[in-house]
């Protein structure tokens, strides 16, 4: 399907929700921990979709259907929901949105290593040179530009926790690509997107619950409510949570993940705006050659 202006805005609109849920982790890092952070958006974000998505728990047929998948769903909803969005929130309490989102915007070449690894994947060149591009990019984050540093890297934490996020997020999208039986052609249950997505939270929420009950128990952080607190919890449950989701599996069911992927990476871009305007953390030179770098380095891997 041809590039229009709507399905255009339908990929532009995750990237700028995405930037905002890592400014709003940076600005949030003081008023709430990030394992109690992930717990609450993930809560709401349910309360928005039962009333979608009630259809694939409504019956005991139904939930059987669900019993009878659990491992996998229990394993979608540890990466994609328990780990990856609080590895995010994490990596934000020490790190910068720009640093988090262009890192994370290398998730295509863990994708690769992880296929490569788990799945047998064997990458083509293309796909070899692309990933050495994007790892430069990276590279270029993590030692701020000077690249004389390079043999003494001295990463914040936030630099580990994205990256680990990002390993999360690469087996996360194998397991959706590469389901098993039960969970794949005519055995997979007949759910629509909010279905689906409702069924993987109420999983991730099991992960996300226990960590942040772990959390209060060995990292206790005093909890700062506000009017402001609510309604940045609000936004990300409603934004990067579900519209988002819905308006990028619109995208890429029009015109294909390989041209959709150019758009999520535009994610570190609004933050780099977001966070000038907002945090007073302006760009720097080396944010834009990295940048360049990883968006080169996936536009390679894409070739054939």
């Amino acid at each position: 399907m041809t590039l229009t202006p709507r399905i255009a805005a339908l990929l532009t609109l995750p990237a700028m929700l995405w930037a905002g849920n890592a400014l709003l982790g940076r600005l949030l890092a003081p008023s709430l921990p990030p394992l109690l952070l992930n717990c609450l958006r993930w809560w709401l974000a349910l309360a928005i979709l039962l009333p979608l998505g009630w259809r694939a728990v409504v019956t005991p047929e139904k939930r059987a259907e669900i019993r009878a998948r659990w491992r996998p769903l229990a394993v979608l909803g540890l990466l994609g929901v328990g780990a990856y969005n609080a590895l995010q929130y994490l990596a934000l309490h020490t790190s910068t949105p720009i640093n988090v989102t262009l890192i994370a915007a290398s998730i295509p070449v863990w994708m690769m290593l992880v296929g490569a690894i788990f799945y047998r994947e064997r990458p083509r060149p293309t796909q070899l040179l692309g990933a050495l591009l994007s790892l430069a990019g990276v590279v270029i984050v993590l030692v701020r530009g000077d690249l004389l540093q390079i043999g003494s890297i001295r990463l914040v934490a936030g630099d580990l926790w994205i990256l680990v996020a990002a390993l999360s997020w690469a087996g996360y999208s194998w397991q959706l690509a590469r389901p098993p039986a039960s969970m794949s052609g005519e055995q997979r249950p007949d759910w629509n997107w909010a279905e689906a997505l409702m069924v993987q939270v109420l999983f991730g929420l099991a992960w996300a619950t226990l960590s942040a009950v772990g959390e209060a128990i060995w990292m206790p952080q005093p909890v700062l409510w506000s009017p402001t607190v609510v309604a940045a919890l609000v936004f990300i449950a409603v934004g990067p949570s579900v519209v988002a989701y819905r308006c990028w599996g619109l995208g890429v069911g029009a015109v294909g993940p390989a041209l959709a992927g150019f758009f999520a990476n535009l994610t570190p871009l609004f933050a780099a705006l977001l966070s000038a305007a907002l945090l007073g953390e302006p760009p720097h030179l080396y944010h834009g050659l990295a940048f360049a770098l990883i968006v080169g380095g996936i536009f390679v891997s894409n070739r054939r």
